[in-house]
């Protein structure tokens, strides 16, 4: 019978040997090495020191330490390589990492961002209504040329009635 763990998502533990380390220090390490690994520094450091390897070993034999088939550069270059490809994949996932949160952050802000907006624009709909209601001067002036012209219509009738009476008010 297979037993079953809850949760298949993650691999399982491995027997710990006993060798601990801080996951986030060895992270920035490999991110300096692959930092200098990515220069063209290194590039022209790393090209001199094998054609200065390769001029000792061919043209002054009394300092000859790696024959022709350049057995121990090989060895060398192939160490090298060996350690800086993990470390250098290490710094891409940190870099990964990084920018996964920055990513996430990115949206919940936009995400903030568009709430804000809609808000703003549903408040700004609410003020234009509320403003359509409000009597503006140009809508005063108009009701005060309606009574005006509606008064001069009813001191006209009066005066038509009774033509003494315009003349008996005080002006």
């Amino acid at each position: 019978m297979v037993r079953r763990r809850e949760d298949l998502s993650r691999p399982r533990r491995g027997l710990s040997i006993g060798v601990h380390y801080d996951p986030d220090a060895f992270g920035r390490f490999s991110e300096t090495i692959a930092r200098l690994l990515g220069t063209a520094r290194f590039l022209v450091f790393q090209t001199i020191v094998v054609i200065v390897w390769i001029t000792v070993n061919v043209a002054l034999p009394e300092l000859r330490f790696d024959e022709y088939p350049f057995i121990l550069l090989t060895l060398a270059l192939s160490l090298q390589a060996s350690y800086a490809a993990p470390l250098i994949l290490l710094a891409q996932n940190r870099q990964d990492d990084r920018d996964r949160a920055q990513g996430e952050h990115d949206r919940e802000t936009n995400a903030r961002t568009q709430a804000d907006t809609e808000y703003l624009a549903r408040e700004l709909a609410s003020v234009r209504l509320a403003l359509a209601d409000v009597v503006s001067a140009e809508d005063l002036d108009r009701a005060v040329e309606r009574v005006t012209s509606a008064l001069e219509r009813v001191t006209d009738r009066l005066d038509r009635i009774d033509p003494g009476h315009a003349a008996s008010e005080p002006a």
